[in-house]
């Protein structure tokens, strides 16, 4: 299921990438910007909360600004990848893989209505199945798990991290079915009784809290991550820097000051669930990389090779320092 919707994700990529457009990968300034923002909810659902702020960063930049929506993340590191997309919203395991390859950059990251920068990974279950976390890690093979696209880092990497790996689990062994779908739709299958357990986030459950309160009440975590890194604004290194620099004072900027036009941002970043935005680089991105190191050595372990496992080792503690070294380098990030 997970490889055929990457492949799904890279077939409809190169198919954006053939619409031409061909001055966007120069660095000159272009007729029009796109801007990518996942479906983790459904699109009909999404678009009336973001259209908002991208108008808004329309007028900012003087440049018209088209969405691009995609359900799953491969998608849209490859749009960027092909430059149809410069610039998007990201969470932050694609916003390193868009680092990575697609010639990305972090101009800033979200902040939550409460102004705290990080959100966690949940597991979530139906209320009146009664079942446990102790339950789910005893791997039985009796229920049914939801589980997320291959790069989210709530949806699967998180958990593999923090809940399973340490354990020595494999999900496909512990349930007696796995099925990869976006947040909303495994909240709807744990709601509604069609999955037993999903992963999901504290961002998607307060949606759904919000949206269909009733449905909501079927559902209760049963297990929560460590902190994560929130989402970020990515653009692709090669855009003009003038138009670049507008972005990232659009984005730092916005919610922000007093008066009617700050008190109506806020409005919209309040239904995204959102406090604003703060600048940020590549480097808030080192939890990720780290949790992506160390699940390497966790596959490479299981591997039995010792080669491997060295590389892997040596691959981590490489990650690791140069985390460190940015730390101490910008405390204060």
């Amino acid at each position: 299921m997970i490889r055929r919707r990457l492949l799904a994700g890279l077939a409809a990529a190169l198919a954006l990438a053939g619409c031409g457009q061909k001055e966007q990968l120069t660095g000159t300034r272009p007729t029009e910007l796109t801007f990518s923002i996942l479906s983790a909810e459904s699109q009909s659902s999404m678009q009336p909360l973001w259209q908002p702020l991208l108008d808004d960063l329309a007028k900012a930049i003087d440049v018209p600004v088209k969405p691009y929506f995609a359900t799953n993340y491969t998608s849209l590191v490859e749009a960027m990848r092909f430059g149809q997309v410069q610039a998007g919203w990201f969470s932050a395991r694609p916003a390193l893989e868009a680092v990575n390859r697609a010639d990305a950059e972090v101009l800033g990251r979200v902040v939550d209505a409460g102004g705290d920068a990080t959100y966690r990974s949940v597991l979530i279950a139906r209320k009146d199945k009664g079942i446990t976390l102790d339950d789910v890690v005893k791997c039985g093979r009796k229920y049914s798990f939801g589980v997320g696209d291959a790069e989210s880092t709530s949806g699967t990497l998180a958990p593999m991290t923090y809940l399973f790996t340490p354990r020595g689990l494999e999900p496909s062994k512990c349930f007696r079915a796995v099925r990869a779908a976006n947040h909303q739709a495994n909240f709807f299958g744990v709601a509604n009784g069609v999955v037993d357990v999903a992963t999901n986030n504290t961002v998607g459950v307060m949606f759904a809290q919000r949206e269909n309160p009733a449905l909501a009440a079927r559902v209760e975590v049963i297990w929560t991550s460590p902190p994560l890194p929130e989402s970020s604004i990515l653009v692709r290194k090669d855009l003009d820097p003038a138009l670049k620099e507008k972005i990232r004072q659009f984005f730092i900027t916005y919610g922000t000051g007093t008066g009617a036009e700050a008190d109506r941002q806020r409005e919209v970043l309040k239904k995204l669930a959102y406090g604003g935005f703060r600048p940020a680089d590549d480097g808030y991105l080192d939890p990720v990389r780290e949790m992506v190191a160390g699940q390497g050595v966790a596959d490479a372990r299981k591997s039995g090779d010792k080669a491997k496992i060295a590389a892997a080792e040596a691959n981590f503690e490489k990650v690791r320092a140069a985390a460190a070294q940015r730390r101490a380098a910008n405390p204060d990030v």
